[in-house]
């Protein structure tokens, strides 16, 4: 059985975005390379062994793949043989028991609220769709949460300014509704109404973001312009649209949301995933105390 097959069990009988299953074509592909020395038709992947897999891994550290990526990579194979197990293809889950190098968890990287503050109240020219459009982006992902791909994959129908809501496809194809104030739904209106008379019937697939000949955005698109933005005012190290995803959830905790609200907003499926942004805040909390308070610094003794 090839890895297309498989490749389709996990978008349509899984609901994995399309995003996830191209990171396991990636790295299913790479196996199939190192083992078969970039003649895929003579892959076998019953015959794959335990110390295939490690030698794999090993020739991955050695190009200095990060020990996530390899993580991420020998979790994808453990997952392509279960499904080979499953269907009698497979004796034996060669990755079962390949070592994973313990990756360190980093706290999220968020931006400053001055910063975004910022960044947010600089005047625009509201008669430029492509000002008005990078603008109501930034608002979007600080505002709302939202990943990259589901700002992206926004259709026109799914954002009411009537009721200030919008609805996001998130991960597996689960929906979820996100409400916004009446600052985004002022540059939402009008963004449609610069974007209707630029682009006119062209818009593309009911699309909410489009570029100016209608066509969608696409991910580089977007990163660039999230990049450029936050080189502006800086206050991360890193600049990404994730880094204001985790800069919306920090706010919002330090704003008195439940963790439980922070997590539907987010589109969490525990709350695992959310707890880490408590670690933000409380440490934003400290550093504010040990400024603040005139003994937080006094030294003992």
């Amino acid at each position: 059985m090839n890895i297309e097959d498989f490749l389709k069990y996990l978008r349509y009988e899984l609901n994995l975005s399309a995003y996830t299953v191209l990171c396991y074509k990636n790295d299913l592909g790479q196996l199939v390379e190192f083992l078969s020395r970039g003649e895929e038709s003579e892959f076998e992947p019953e015959s794959v062994t335990a110390a295939d897999v490690r030698a794999w891994i090993a020739w991955l550290s050695k190009r200095g793949i990060a020990s996530r990526s390899i993580r991420r990579k020998v979790q994808a194979v453990r997952a392509y043989y279960k499904y080979l197990m499953r269907r009698g293809i497979a004796e034996e889950n060669p990755a079962a028991e390949a070592e994973l190098a313990k990756v360190r968890r980093r706290l999220p990287q968020v931006v400053r609220e001055k910063n975004i503050n910022e960044l947010l109240d600089e005047e625009i020219d509201e008669s430029d769709f492509e000002s008005v459009r990078d603008k109501l982006i930034m608002m979007m992902f600080y505002e709302t949460g939202m990943r990259r791909a589901e700002l992206i994959g926004l259709k026109d129908s799914d954002v009411s300014v009537e009721v200030g809501e919008l609805k996001v496809l998130g991960k597996r194809d689960k929906e979820r509704i996100i409400p916004f104030g009446p600052e985004l739904s002022h540059m939402i209106s009008l963004y449609r109404r610069l974007r209707d008379e630029r682009a006119g019937e062209e818009i593309s697939q009911g699309r909410f973001f489009v570029r100016a000949n209608g066509e969608p955005l696409y991910p580089m698109i977007v990163h660039r312009l999230v990049k450029r933005k936050l080189d502006e005012v800086g206050g991360s190290e890193r600049r990404s649209p994730h880094v204001l995803r985790h800069t919306f959830a920090s706010a919002m905790l330090n704003g008195g949301a439940k963790l439980s609200s922070v997590k539907e907003l987010l589109g969490h499926e525990s709350l695992a995933a959310t707890q880490v942004y408590t670690h933000i805040t409380f440490g934003d909390l400290k550093s504010n105390y040990e400024h603040a308070h005139p003994r937080a610094l006094k030294k003992g003794g």
